[in-house]
């Protein structure tokens, strides 16, 4: 028998074809067991693109960029969860401006020479049937002693996020325009990337963010003091990037600023919360927001935050995984034909697939367990039943998975490649 490999076409080099893509699904008629899919591996269409699974890998920050350049680390850190199953990856901060960085070593699409670099990891990434997307984030935070810019830090006020961080310049009205323009032109230059989909930054305390809560937004013009000027501004934003941008567009929000006392006291906002968010998100998918990735927190330095296993979904006490505050839950119930994806401390398939499955969350995004085990992905889809298709070069590390459960069947004695046609090929021992 002789066995092809298919190149994918329209690659800049050699690369082998995977049929279903890595992290599909296959079919019933080839594995019974995949009769009934669990949510996590049921496939998401999103403004017209469809997503393979609904593991989503969250942005996570590497600082080893060069002058806001991606570079060869960043080529196999995102090519690593490429080849490795996961729905879709959303790649790390991406600063619109130099200033906009956490550290000098953050990447950005401030010019159009970081297009190359990025666009690189991009067409591999479709290469291997992987969407993959941007996470655009004003951030200032870098002091001059790590080669920062502390007297160049804009925020809404001159409220400094602790003792230890640049105290911020109010902005004035020609700083937000022209940060606005910024996140148009950085729009530019994704389409010239080849990204599929870009993610707002408006959480963990930075620009958009602390625009949006009272406790750093202290402004008493048209961006500042009421809820419907605080948030003013971060609509405007993703309302100009929804105008420039035709493809998914998702945007990240904390739920709560995790601050001590109520949000609201006698009528008055005293801290950013979960009514709050209710109402923003409400606004944010008028104007054509796709998808609320749905975190917490960064804006108070004195936060308190109950962490645990799933700490941004849901409600305690019903199953061993969910706890304190249903931030992602409550987001779904508010608006059940809004896509919403849960994050924070998921690391269980079973955890996963119990958020999609009850209907608290639509995609899950995974991060630090991603790095632990960046085949989580497959090994998820092994751990709940389902037979998915590893990259071609993966295949012997998955046999069990790849053997199809039909009755009278032994998984040891049968596996490899499957889909490429050599599921026949026995795996028994060797005879002495």
């Amino acid at each position: 028998m002789t066995y092809i490999n298919k190149p994918v076409p329209g690659a800049n080099q050699y690369f082998p074809l995977n049929e279903p893509a890595i992290g599909a699904a296959y079919t019933e008629s080839v594995y019974p067991q995949n009769a009934g899919l669990p949510t996590l591996f049921k496939s998401i269409s999103i403004r017209g693109t469809t997503f393979k699974n609904r593991i989503f890998v969250s942005p996570m920050c590497q600082y080893s960029s060069d002058n806001g350049h991606a570079t060869d680390w960043h080529l196999v850190h995102i090519g690593g969860y490429a080849t490795r199953g996961v729905g879709a990856i959303c790649m790390e901060a991406t600063a619109v401006e130099p200033e906009g960085r956490i550290s000098p070593q953050d990447a950005g699409l401030w010019t159009d020479s970081q297009i190359a670099p990025l666009k690189r990891i991009v067409d591999f990434a479709h290469a291997q049937g992987t969407i993959i997307g941007t996470f655009h984030a004003p951030t200032y935070t870098a002091g001059d002693d790590e080669g920062g810019w502390p007297d160049r830090v804009p925020g809404p006020s001159e409220i400094p996020f602790s003792d230890l961080y640049p105290k911020p310049k109010a902005m004035t009205d020609k700083d937000i325009l022209r940060i606005e323009d910024a996140f148009v032109a950085a729009v530019e230059r994704c389409k010239q990337v080849g990204f599929d989909f870009i993610e707002i930054h408006g959480a963990h305390g930075y620009l958009l963010h602390e625009f949006v809560s009272p406790l750093s937004n202290v402004r008493t013009d048209q961006y500042g003091g009421s809820f419907e000027n605080r948030i003013r501004w971060p609509l405007r934003v993703a309302q100009k990037v929804r105008a420039a941008w035709d493809k998914p567009l998702f945007y990240r929000i904390s739920a709560t600023d995790w601050a001590e006392g109520p949000e609201q006291d006698a009528g008055e906002w005293k801290q950013w919360g979960i009514e709050q968010s209710k109402i923003f998100v409400g606004e944010l998918q008028k104007i054509g927001v796709d998808l609320i990735d749905c975190s917490s927190g960064g804006n108070w330095v004195k936060q308190k935050i109950t962490v645990g296993p799933g700490y941004q979904v849901s409600f305690p006490g019903l199953d061993p995984y969910h706890s304190l505050v249903p931030f992602a839950e409550e987001l779904k119930k508010a608006y059940p034909d809004l896509p919403v994806g849960a994050v924070g401390m998921i690391t269980e398939p079973e955890q996963a697939e119990s958020y999609l499955r009850d209907g608290k969350a639509d995609v899950v995004f995974l991060a630090r367990e991603l790095i632990r085990d960046p085949h989580w992905a497959i090994r998820a889809a092994a751990t709940l039943g389902v037979a998915v298709k590893p990259a071609n070069q993966y295949e012997r590390g998955w046999v069990e998975m790849l053997t199809p459960a039909r009755p009278g069947e032994s998984s040891h004695l049968r596996g490899g490649e499957q889909g490429t046609g050599k599921e026949n090929l026995d795996q028994k021992p060797a005879k002495n």
